[in-house]
C-alpha cells in the first residue's frame, strides 16, 4: 500500500506547450502523484518562469536535464523524483530517456519514442538492462471503449479479422497550402527536430498503435504514398497506406494534417467473418458492434455489461462523458502500478499500458512508410 504520492519530474512542458499540461493534469488526476521538479525549457529563464507558474520549489527547477539528474541523485532517496515525464520535441526523446534510465529513474515518454528505429532498439536494450519502468503515452489505448473493443476481438465475437480501416485526419495545416505568408516555423515540419516524418510520425503512429492494441495484429507489408501539399515543406503533411496484416487481413490506414475542417476524428473499423466494430475518438464513450444481418448494437461507457478493463477505466457513471484527459490518466494510472512496485523493490507487474516494445514497433512502422514511399515496388515488407 502506498505511503505517499509518487514524486514526478518533467523535462519539457513549459509555458505555452501543448502536451505538457495534458501530462501534468493526467498524472495528478487520481491524486497518486505530484509534480515536484523539472527542466521545462532549454532556455533557463523560461524553465524558471514555468517552475514559478507551477508553484515549485526554485531549487528543484533546473537549467538542463543533465543538471536535473545530478541534483536529484544527490537528494535522499525518498526525496528525489520517482519518475520523469519526457515531453520535449522528438529529437530529444532518446538522449533524455537514455540518460534518466542510466541514472536509475523510471520514465514516461511521449510518442514517437525516438526518431529512428536504431535509437528505439538501443533504448529498449537499456530499459531491459536497467529493470526500470518505461511507459509510452499512446493515450488512446486508455479509453474504456477501446479496451472493450480489444475484449470483443479477443473473445472471437467478430470471427476471423479480414479488414481494418483506420483514419486520423486533421486540418490544422490546411490554411498554409495557399497562404502567401507561409513561413513553416513549427518544429514538427523540421526534419532536424521531428525526424524523418511529420504527419505519419505524429498521427499515423497513433492509428497503427490503435490497431495493434485492439486486434493484436502486426503489419506484414504495406504500400505507402506520402505527400507534402504545403509549399516549401520538407516533411509530409498527408499519407495513405494500403496494408497487409500477419493473419492475412488487409486494410487502409490514412492520416492527414491538411484535411480542411477536421479536428481530431481518429476512427477505427474492424471487420471479421461474424461481425464488425467501430470506435470514434470524437465520440469516445460508445462502441458500435455490427452483425452480418445489419443489426447495429451500441455499447455505452460506464455500463456493467462491459469487460472488466472497460469498467475499471471508467471514472464517471454512464451518461456522463469522459474524454481525452481521463484516457491519458488511465495510462498514467497503469504506469503508477509498475512504478510503485519498482519503488518498493517488488517485481514489476504486467500493466495495460504501451511500453518500449510499442515504441520500437512505432519506429519500425515510420521507417517502413518512408522506405515504401521511396520504393518503386508496390509492396514493402515491414521492418523489424
Amino acid at each position: 500500500m502506498a505511503t505517499r504520492k509518487l514524486k514526478m519530474g518533467m523535462v519539457g512542458g513549459g509555458i505555452g506547450a501543448f502536451i505538457g499540461p495534458v501530462h501534468r493534469m493526467a498524472a495528478t488526476l487520481d491524486n497518486q502523484a505530484e509534480l515536484v521538479a523539472g527542466c521545462f525549457s532549454s532556455d533557463p529563464k523560461k524553465s524558471a518562469a514555468a517552475g514559478k507558474a507551477y508553484m515549485l520549489n526554485p531549487s528543484r527547477v533546473y537549467q538542463n536535464y543533465e543538471e536535473m539528474i545530478a541534483r536529484e541523485l544527490a537528494l535522499p532517496e525518498d526525496e528525489r523524483i520517482d519518475f520523469v515525464s519526457i515531453v520535449v520535441p522528438n529529437v530529444v526523446h532518446f538522449p533524455v530517456a537514455m540518460a534518466f534510465l542510466k541514472a536509475g529513474f523510471n520514465v514516461v515518454c511521449d510518442k514517437p519514442m525516438t526518431i529512428s528505429l536504431a535509437e528505439a532498439k538501443k533504448l529498449k536494450a537499456q530499459v531491459e538492462k536497467s529493470g526500470k519502468v518505461f511507459v509510452l503515452t499512446h493515450n488512446y489505448t486508455g479509453y474504456p471503449m477501446v479496451k472493450e473493443a480489444k475484449s470483443v476481438v479477443a473473445s472471437g465475437k467478430l470471427g476471423k479479422i479480414n479488414k481494418i480501416v483506420v483514419e486520423y485526419p486533421q486540418g490544422w495545416l490546411a490554411g498554409l497550402i495557399e497562404s502567401k505568408s507561409n513561413t513553416i516555423a513549427m518544429w514538427r515540419m523540421d526534419p532536424k527536430v521531428a525526424g524523418g516524418s511529420n504527419c505519419m510520425g505524429d498521427l499515423a503512429t497513433h492509428a497503427h498503435n490503435l490497431v495493434r492494441y485492439i486486434t493484436g495484429l502486426e503489419i506484414s507489408e504495406m504500400c505507402a504514398d506520402i505527400t507534402s501539399f504545403i509549399p516549401g515543406a520538407q516533411l509530409e503533411d498527408d499519407g495513405n497506406l494500403l496494408v497487409h496484416y500477419d493473419n492475412g487481413a488487409c486494410g487502409i490506414l490514412h492520416a492527414s494534417q491538411i484535411s480542411a475542417g477536421e479536428e481530431n476524428p481518429l476512427k477505427i473499423l474492424v471487420y471479421g467473418t461474424r461481425g464488425g466494430l467501430e470506435w470514434r475518438q470524437e465520440n469516445p464513450n460508445y462502441l458500435w458492434l455490427k452483425d452480418p444481418a445489419g443489426t447495429v448494437t451500441r455499447y455505452s461507457r460506464g455500463n456493467s455489461n462491459l469487460c472488466k478493463a472497460a469498467q475499471n477505466n471508467s471514472r464517471l457513471p454512464w451518461g456522463h462523458p469522459e474524454g481525452f484527459i481521463e484516457a491519458f490518466a488511465n495510462v498514467y494510472r497503469e504506469a503508477f502500478k509498475a512504478i510503485a512496485a519498482e519503488r518498493a523493490g517488488k517485481k514489476i507487474p504486467a500493466i495495460d499500458a504501451p511500453d518500449v516494445n510499442d515504441g520500437v514497433a512505432g519506429l519500425a512502422f515510420i521507417e517502413t512508410i518512408l522506405a515504401s514511399a521511396k520504393s518503386k515496388s508496390k509492396w514493402t515488407k515491414m521492418k523489424s
